[in-house]
């Protein structure tokens, strides 16, 4: 199983001592091209301070953001499990998990990166500012990346469980024909209705993932993920087509 998670706006400073990117330590080298593409843009566009604030979309109170850009080949690096902050990763908690459920991360949880097409969880990557809607001269970022990310996720024989918003699935989409579940997150109020939750689901995504990095099953197929949640007091049921609802 790979478990498909979006990234965060927010990103935490710091690193490894003397680490600089690599491109060539992250997962999936198939996607060397664009991302070569993509951060010798970044990094050009930071020296223009006014013009990057347009294509990222940021304001003042975010200029720190852009030098974060335009410094980050050579800034320390952090496991992208660490790297990113938020409400889907403070659920996750990754730096407080042990060495055992931390690989299970690095094997098993890809992030989606509007900057690096997919990372997996344990790749080194330094703090950076690029949103799905951002702009580069290299072109859109669907453009850049659509294609490739798919033909990456296409290439992984086993089951795909896609947590990612739809702004960064819409960069990479599913491949046609593959084994995945969309997972949707859900509340039970006090009356028994059962709705979409908004903002929150982005924590019960995170808890989610953790609890399985903590237990580690071995999962090849969605009837494997229903036995290990119904195992673990977790509400999981397949939803809509293609789909399964977390209720919490």
């Amino acid at each position: 199983m790979l478990i498909l998670l979006p990234p965060s706006e927010t990103k935490r400073d710091g690193g490894a001592e003397g680490s600089r990117l690599d491109l060539r330590e992250l997962s999936f080298p198939g996607l060397d091209a664009p991302r070569r593409a993509a951060v010798d843009a970044v990094i050009t566009m930071a020296q223009d301070p006014v013009q990057a604030a347009a294509h990222l979309r940021i304001g003042p109170k975010l200029a720190f953001e852009i030098e974060r850009n335009r410094t980050l080949a050579n800034t320390a690096l952090l496991p992208a499990m660490d790297r990113y902050t938020g409400v889907l990763y403070d659920g996750l908690d990754a730096p407080s998990l042990d060495a055992s459920a931390r690989a299970y991360l690095a094997k098993h949880v890809v992030i989606a990166s509007a900057l690096f097409g997919l990372v997996g969880a344990g790749d080194p990557i330094p703090a950076y500012r690029l949103s799905h809607n951002s702009t580069l001269a290299a072109g859109p970022l669907k453009t850049l990346w659509r294609t490739a990310v798919t033909r990456e996720l296409e290439a992984h024989p086993g089951l795909l469980l896609d947590l990612r918003s739809e702004s960064y699935a819409a960069l990479g989409p599913l491949p046609a024909g593959s084994t995945s579940a969309y997972l949707r997150v859900l509340s039970r109020g006090k009356d028994g209705t059962v709705r979409a939750l908004n903002h929150f689901n982005k924590k019960g995504k995170g808890e989610f993932v953790r609890a399985l990095a903590l237990s580690a099953p071995n999962v090849d197929t969605v009837d494997d993920l229903l036995d290990w949640a119904s195992s673990h007091g977790l509400e999981l049921a397949r939803g809509a087509v293609g789909e399964i609802n977390l209720t919490l």
